[in-house]
C-alpha cells in the first residue's frame, strides 16, 4: 500500500511551482499518495499572481493531475494559526484551526508543511495523532528564513518570540528542507542534530534549449512579480532609457503585477519594454529563447538576511535557458555566480539602475564573455541543479523517513 503524504499550505497558491508542479507531482510519480490542503481567499482558490479562480476548482475536495486537493477558508484559519505566538501552554486552542483539523482527517504517514504558520498546523497534527497512537513524520519545507533576524518590520521583541516558538516547533520536525546552503547553515546553527537538505528552486531541464546566437539586439529579462522589493518598475524604465541610448535594446517582463495592482510604462518606451503577462510555468523556456541577460534586484539587503540568502525561481529559470544573471550583491547568488562564472554581480548591496545599465552595456560589448557565461549556467544546470537532480534529493528525504535505504548520489 502506498505511503500517504499530506502537504499543508497556509498561504501559497494551490498550483505553486515548488509545492505542486515540482514536489507533489514528483512524489506522485514516485508512488506516493499525495493530498494537499490549501486555502481559499474569499471563497476562491487563487492563481500565482493572486487572481481568484472563479470558473473551476470550486469543490471543497477535488483531484487534479492525480493530486487530491482539500480546501479551507484562509480568513477563518488566520486568528487560530496566529496562536503560535501565544505561550506553548495555550497552543491547543490554536490547533483547532481548519488547516490542522483537515490535516488530522487525512491520517497520512508523512506531513510536509511549507510556511511558518503551516508548520504550527503540522505540529498540531503530529501531537493530536500521537495522542491517538499514530506516529507520523513531519517535514518543514522552509522556502524562506522566518523570522528574518534583520527585518525591521518587526520589533526585536516580536522577532525573539517568533524565533523562540520556531525552536519549540522544530522539536517536532523530523526533517527540514530549504532552498539555499546559507539557510541550511542557519538551521544547523540552531539545532545541530536536525537533518537538513537543500532542494533548490530549480525547474526541470528545458529540452528545447539551444545556445544563443550573436545578434545586434540585446534583450534583458525580468521574470516574476513586480513589487517594491524586486522587479522595481522605475529601475526597469531607467535601465531601458540608458541602454536604448547606446544599443538596440529591449527589456522583456515575464510575469508582472499581482492581482489588483497595475502600472503603465511610458509611451515612448513601448517598443523597448515588452510584457508577456503571466505565462504557464511549462512555457517559460519558450519565452526565454531570445533573452540574453536575466535581471534580479533585491532591495534593502541590509535589512533582510532572508533576501541575502535567497535563491529564487527566476535565478534557475535564467540558467536553465542559458541566460547569464546580473544581480546586486546578495550573498548566496553571489557565491553561486562567482563559483560557476554564469553572470555578473554588481559589487553593491543597493545597486542603482545606472549600475545595472553599465553591466548590461559591458556584456553587450563582450559577446564572447556573455556566450561563455550562458553556456556555463546551462552546463551546471544539466550536471547539478536541474529539478531531475533535486528530485533525487527529495526522494532520499522521503526514503529516509519511510525507513527505506537512502539513495547515494554524487552531485
Amino acid at each position: 500500500m502506498a505511503k500517504k503524504v499530506c502537504m499543508l499550505v497556509a498561504e501559497h497558491p494551490f498550483l505553486d511551482a515548488r509545492i505542486f508542479k515540482r514536489e507533489a507531482l514528483s512524489l506522485k510519480n514516485m508512488g506516493y499518495d499525495v493530498t494537499i490542503v490549501v486555502p481559499r481567499r474569499k471563497g476562491y482558490l487563487f492563481d500565482i499572481d493572486g487572481t481568484p479562480i472563479k470558473d473551476k476548482f470550486l469543490q471543497k475536495t477535488f483531484t487534479y493531475k492525480g493530486i487530491t486537493f482539500v480546501t479551507y477558508s484562509f480568513e477563518e484559519s488566520r486568528p487560530l494559526l496566529s496562536k503560535v505566538l501565544s505561550p506553548e501552554s495555550q497552543w491547543e486552542q490554536g490547533f483547532s484551526n481548519p488547516l490542522t483539523t483537515l490535516g488530522v482527517e487525512q491520517e497520512a504517514d508523512i506531513y510536509h508543511v511549507h510556511e511558518y504558520l503551516s508548520l504550527f498546523a503540522g505540529v498540531g497534527v503530529k501531537r493530536i495523532l500521537k495522542e491517538r497512537k499514530k506516529d507520523v513524520k513531519l517535514i518543514y519545507d522552509s522556502h524562506e528564513l522566518t523570522p528574518d533576524p534583520l527585518d525591521t518590520k518587526n520589533s526585536n521583541h516580536v522577532k525573539a518570540n517568533l524565533k523562540e516558538k520556531l525552536l519549540v516547533m522544530l522539536k517536532s520536525v523530523d526533517y527540514v528542507i530549504t532552498i539555499s546552503h546559507s539557510i541550511k547553515s542557519w538551521f544547523i546553527s540552531q539545532k545541530p542534530a536536525l537533518p537538513v537538505e537543500v532542494i533548490y528552486n530549480s525547474p526541470p531541464l528545458s529540452r528545447d534549449y539551444s545556445p544563443k546566437r550573436n545578434r545586434n539586439r540585446v534583450i534583458a529579462c525580468y521574470e516574476g512579480n513586480i513589487d517594491n522589493k524586486r522587479g522595481n518598475r522605475d529601475k526597469i524604465i531607467e535601465i531601458t532609457e540608458i541602454c536604448s541610448q547606446h544599443i538596440d535594446f529591449q527589456f522583456k517582463i515575464i510575469g508582472g503585477t499581482r492581482f489588483g495592482d497595475s502600472f503603465k510604462f511610458p509611451d515612448h518606451l513601448s517598443d523597448n519594454i515588452k510584457q508577456t503577462g503571466w505565462v504557464d510555468y511549462d512555457l517559460i523556456s519558450k519565452y526565454m529563447k531570445d533573452v540574453d541577460i536575466g535581471w534580479i534586484d533585491y532591495k534593502d539587503i541590509k535589512e533582510s538576511l532572508n533576501r541575502s540568502y535567497a535563491m529564487p525561481n527566476k535565478f534557475f529559470s535564467y540558467l536553465n535557458n542559458g541566460v547569464p544573471v546580473v544581480v546586486n550583491r546578495c550573498h548566496e547568488m553571489e557565491v553561486f555566480i562567482r563559483s560557476h562564472r554564469c553572470g555578473l554581480v554588481i559589487d553593491k548591496k543597493d545597486a542603482t539602475a545606472k549600475d545595472y545599465a553599465e553591466a548590461i552595456l559591458y556584456l553587450s560589448q563582450n559577446k564572447s564573455l556573455l556566450k561563455d557565461m550562458g553556456l556555463n549556467g546551462r552546463k551546471v544546470m544539466e550536471e547539478v541543479y536541474c529539478w531531475e537532480k533535486m528530485e533525487k534529493r527529495l526522494q532520499n528525504v522521503y526514503h529516509t523517513l519511510s525507513g527505506q535505504q537512502g539513495i547515494f548520489f554524487t552531485f
